[in-house]
């Protein structure tokens, strides 16, 4: 008899239907924790992170960043909120409690032995459908009407704790993103990452936020003695360090007598001195390098009655040209009267609490803006970063591409609906997941229900009622009551390429997971 041949050395193995029935389990875990987190009547969560803080949040990406998992599956669950955060910038929860969804209608599949190609194939012939059905639901817009961009705002952060602020942060957002907004070789560009800056400042109230058309920095002038406040400055903007020169390695220098020892001192105040001089020569108001400034070029820079700031971040940098019009100059020697920045009207450095901040307001024609935060604590403060960032990228996403769907599940429902009578066409074996999945897209509608206390057997089957004739696609579920109403008359509408990234994600993520047939466990770095 011939023994049994090892071939993998490793203990942990689960193979066939047992790793798909693992990965599923795992999706739904992933998706539960997260489903009371949908909607204007979501609940939040708090979690202890890492780092020893406080995370209080309803937002799906923020939640599932914190929490630590195990399995290989809810791994992928959590890589999928992000993937959605950083391409559209809304949808983390719904994409995660549609893919649960999507791997728990194929449980029963996988059960009664039906191979996860006939289920996959099945899912990804709806999903071709869905994105076929999604356009004839879409509604135009005009990007320019500035109360339908309040309205997506709204729409964005309504579920989200700045819901009672949405009118005075809507109009923010709205600003910010005009500003920002910009056409480069006929391509629309909006980079809300580069050219829009959160201020944090603790203390106030979230009412004293607002939006600065210039640029601030949590820095004092270097010289207690050089000036505060100047109106219309000329401002220089430089990678450079305003210090003597430093040997890049070790450096070594013999001195024979004090006089020597003099003149090499001399030499450095000389070339400092030379360097401020070539400075001053254009009249700058104020100097701002990203590098160093030393005590004696400050003293130089004072007598000149230049204002100094120094070591500023490289994004800082970049944006302060974008508001002053100024041009980073990388060597004292190639400086040009061009490079200074005029577009600036007021610098002023104030103090906000125990800190000292300097503002560059009233720029002319900024290409870049700062929004300043408020708040009583730094998780308020936080919280209210990602609210309004979920809020900025909405409206990025409508101005990138001007249609609009109806919210409140109701563009699920529809699609549940025409997948259903598609299912009819669909022969074969495949027309079971593909019927299935048509009911799996009523998830959201039906957390809407539960998330409010609202009775969702009724409802659902209401809202199926009102969707069966095909004419009544407006109409969805009321987040706040629980009950059925016409999502244009609340002016309730989504970004289309959020729903459309959201259906896909959460499709293709499952596919994915479904095709995996053997989970086996990698060397540890002990072992390698």
């Amino acid at each position: 008899m011939q023994q049994p041949m090892i071939v993998l050395n490793t203990q942990k193995r689960e193979e066939k239907r047992k790793a798909q029935l693992s990965n599923i389990h795992a999706a739904k875990a992933v998706a539960n924790i997260i489903r009371t987190c949908l909607g204007p009547r979501a609940m939040l969560k708090m979690l202890m992170s890492q780092m020893a803080g406080i995370v209080l949040t309803n937002d799906g990406n923020a939640i599932l960043r914190e929490i630590d998992v195990s399995h290989p599956a809810a791994k992928n669950m959590i890589e999928l909120a992000r993937s959605q955060d950083e391409q559209v910038g809304d949808g983390t929860t719904s994409v995660i409690v549609l893919a649960g969804e999507v791997m728990s209608i194929a449980e029963p599949f996988i059960k009664k032995n039906i191979h996860p190609k006939v289920i996959v194939g099945a899912f990804y012939q709806a999903l071709d459908h869905a994105l076929e059905i999604l356009p004839t639901l879409a509604t135009k817009f005009d990007p320019s009407d500035d109360d339908k961009l309040k309205m997506v705002v709204r729409n964005a952060i309504g579920t989200k704790f700045l819901s009672k602020y949405e009118d005075q942060m809507g109009g923010m957002a709205i600003e910010a993103i005009r500003i920002i907004d910009r056409k480069v070789n006929n391509v629309r560009e909006i980079d809300i990452k580069k050219l829009i800056r959160f201020q944090k400042i603790m203390g106030g109230e979230i009412e004293d936020s607002y939006l600065l058309k210039g640029a601030v920095l949590e820095k004092d002038v270097l010289h207690s003695q050089m000036n505060r406040r100047i109106e219309n400055p000329r401002i220089l903007l430089m990678d450079v360090s305003i210090d003597y020169e430093k040997g890049e390695s070790q450096t070594n220098i013999e001195i024979m007598n004090d006089e020597d020892f003099q003149r090499m001192l001399q030499i450095e105040e000389e070339y400092i001195k030379d360097m401020v001089e070539k400075i001053a020569k254009f009249k700058p108001d104020l100097v701002i390098t990203e590098k160093g400034c030393s005590d004696l070029a400050q003293h130089y820079f004072f007598k000149h009655g230049i204002t100094t700031l120094r070591r500023l971040r490289i994004s800082d940098s970049n944006r302060i040209a974008k508001v002053t019009g100024a041009t980073c100059v990388n060597r004292v020697d190639m400086i040009k009267e061009e490079d200074l920045g005029t577009k600036c009207k007021l610098f002023e450095i104030r103090k906000i609490g125990d800190s000292y901040y300097a503002f560059l307001d009233e720029c002319e024609e900024p290409e870049a803006c700062t929004i300043i935060l408020r708040g009583p604590n730094k998780d308020i403060v936080n919280e209210i970063e990602r609210n309004l960032m979920d809020g900025l990228k909405a409206l990025k996403n409508v101005l990138l591409e001007p249609l609009l769907l109806p919210g409140g599940g109701a563009t699920e429902m529809s699609l549940s609906q025409k997948l259903n009578e598609k299912a009819m066409s669909i022969k074969g074996i495949e027309q079971l997941p593909y019927r299935a999945l048509s009911g799996a897209f009523e998830i959201l509608p039906r957390t809407l229900i539960q998330n409010c206390g609202g009775k969702t057997m009724k409802v659902l089957t209401q809202l199926r009622a009102k969707h069966a004739n095909g004419k009544n696609k407006n109409w969805g579920i009321n987040g706040l009551t629980g009950e059925l109403a016409d999502m244009s008359e609340l002016n309730v509408w989504d970004s289309y390429a959020v729903k459309v990234q959201i259906i896909k994600s959460a499709i293709e993520s499952s596919c994915m997971l479904l095709r995996i047939d053997e989970i086996l466990s990698g060397k540890s770095k002990k072992e390698k």
